[in-house]
């Protein structure tokens, strides 16, 4: 292959020695590479929403969109942190030979505490959390998050702490395992822990062949048979699930799987042999085992068990949507505003417009159901926000120029607009911005009244800890009937600044998008 394969990283320091290790295996066999460190989705735009993509991995997204643009060719991750289900358009191109699959407990001094009734356990995972309660029913668990170098720091800064669990793999590979420090043979590892699995473009039929020459086979059929298990119990990366394949000098696949309930109290285990090759079945058997024992009751309880309602939608989520927030965080959703379009009369619509200035996607709609696209003599075209822009130039005709919100949007008006007058496609329920500076300047405006807003937020309650608004209409329409509590979580500049009239604490996503509001609702309760 003459091109140079870019390869896609998160850019910390484990991630970091996952896809070196990648790049190793591929430029050993004469392959040129790169690699490509990304930090974020910046202002990366897909042609559909994130989660009608199947884009749900917390840990994973960054490197799918990033493939989906163009701007890799394959993505290294950890395995055990992949969504079971892939991206449409995005495949499974090779896993490499795994590593240590145990979880490792890190004490201090000695383990004497052990068999102490009281001891201070820490770690972020809820199945490690799970599964030391059960065999240590009495001691406490505290949470723990970061990189593996911040928990080591966190376990040592906290004298009262006896000991933190953590990835065997992890330690191994950025060589900081502590002396003090047993593997945990009792627990059983997440689904493919400890194993580095590569994705690429399922059209890329070249940069798939190559990957293939570095898979390694046995790796591959048991962190398949695991994953295919966590998928089958309906459990995300965070579930307290354990799972376990392998294969003997008998050449048999051993499986062994586990569910249990945060508090530990209870577990259902299931252990299952099979001759390589008639192996296929494992996974559906002992998921159906486990779920025949309790295991779907078990599993519902999991998923809802202390939730409450802490984030309210003033827009109705898609089930998709929902899936995307972190877990824990509950969230409730309704249209706070219904729209209605209105009867635009076509005269008005077939007469040449010089500056025609668009602010939202019903006003997009509301022209078109009145007037076909190429009726319409719109020299200039004028938007707010960049999911107007492209809707328009997908339906209508080339925008001149587009801001973030109306109030920037008027102050270029000001300065650059080709004459004296705009004709304005707006809501009964408008922003007063535009038309107030371009009057002040003046600069005559033309309101069309496109469609119609009507208030319809409902009361939630009080204690609601943060509200995602989309625009200002939404804001106005949940203040009508609630306080303005917790954190406003805002789609534009526009919202936001209708947001600031009511709550101290309003936050701007990076994109206009619905996916990116939740992304900022999920950066503000890591």
């Amino acid at each position: 292959m003459s091109k140079t394969i870019r390869i896609g990283t998160r850019d910390s320091q484990l991630a970091l020695w996952q896809a070196k290790i990648v790049q190793q295996q591929l430029e050993s066999l004469g392959h040129k590479t790169e690699l490509v460190p990304v930090k974020s989705t910046g202002d990366l735009v897909l042609d559909k929403p994130l989660h009608e993509l199947g884009i749900t991995g917390a840990f994973t997204k960054t490197l799918d969109i990033s493939m989906l643009n163009g701007d890799i060719d394959i993505a290294v991750h950890s395995l055990k942190d992949v969504p079971t289900v892939l991206p449409i358009g995005i495949v499974q191109a090779a896993v490499i030979k795994r590593g240590n699959i145990k979880d490792t407990l890190v004490f201090k001094n000695n383990e004497e505490f052990l068999s102490h009734k009281d001891a201070i356990i820490a770690t972020g995972s809820l199945r490690r959390r799970a599964q030391w309660l059960n065999r240590y029913p009495t001691h406490t668990i505290v949470g723990l998050r970061g990189n593996v170098n911040l928990r080591l720091q966190k376990l040592e800064e906290n004298k009262d702490w006896n000991g933190a669990i953590f990835a065997a793999a992890g330690l191994g590979r950025l060589d900081i395992r502590p002396e003090e420090a047993i593997n945990l043979d009792w627990m059983i590892p997440a689904p493919a822990q400890g194993a580095i699995m590569i994705t690429a473009l399922e059209e890329d039929k070249e940069v798939r062949a190559i990957c293939t020459e570095i898979n390694h086979e046995e790796t591959e059929i048991c962190t398949t048979i695991e994953r295919k298990f966590l998928n089958l119990l309906e459990g995300g990366c965070t579930a307290p699930i354990g799972a376990l394949a392998y294969i003997n000098k008998n050449e048999e696949v051993v499986f062994k799987g586990i569910l249990l309930s945060p508090d530990g109290t209870k577990k259902i285990e299931v252990t299952k042999t099979e001759k390589l090759g008639v192996h296929h079945n494992i996974a559906q058997f002992c998921s159906n085992y486990i779920i025949e024992r309790g295991g779907k009751t078990l599993m519902d309880s999991i998923k809802n068990q202390g939730k409450k309602t802490n984030i309210y939608s003033t827009k109705s989520l898609t089930e998709g949507q929902i899936h995307l927030f972190n877990e824990g965080l509950l969230v409730k959703s309704n249209d706070a505003i219904k729209i209605s379009l209105n009867r635009i009369p076509l005269a008005t619509l077939k007469t040449p417009i010089k500056n025609a200035v668009i602010t939202s996607k019903n006003a997009v709609e509301a022209i078109l159901t009145n007037c076909p696209a190429e009726d319409l003599k719109f020299e200039n075209i004028y938007c707010v926000g960049r999911r107007t822009k492209r809707m328009v130039e997908k339906r209508i005709g080339k925008v001149t120029h587009s801001e973030n919100n109306a109030k920037d949007l008027a102050n270029y008006l000001v300065e650059y607009i080709d004459g004296t007058e705009v004709t304005y496609f707006c809501s009964d329920l408008r922003l007063d911005y535009l038309p107030i500076i371009l009057g002040e300047n003046n600069i005559k405006v033309n309101e069309i009244e496109a469609y119609q807003t009507k208030y319809d937020a409902i009361e939630v309650d009080k204690n609601i800890e943060g509200v995602m608004f989309y625009s200002p209409s939404t804001v106005q329409s949940y203040i009508k009937k609630n306080h303005a509590n917790g954190v406003a979580f805002c789609i534009g500049e526009s919202t936001a600044l209708e947001a600031k009239k009511h709550f101290k604490d309003v936050r701007v996503a990076k994109i206009p998008t619905v996916e990116s509001v939740i992304e900022l609702v999920n950066e503000h309760y890591m």
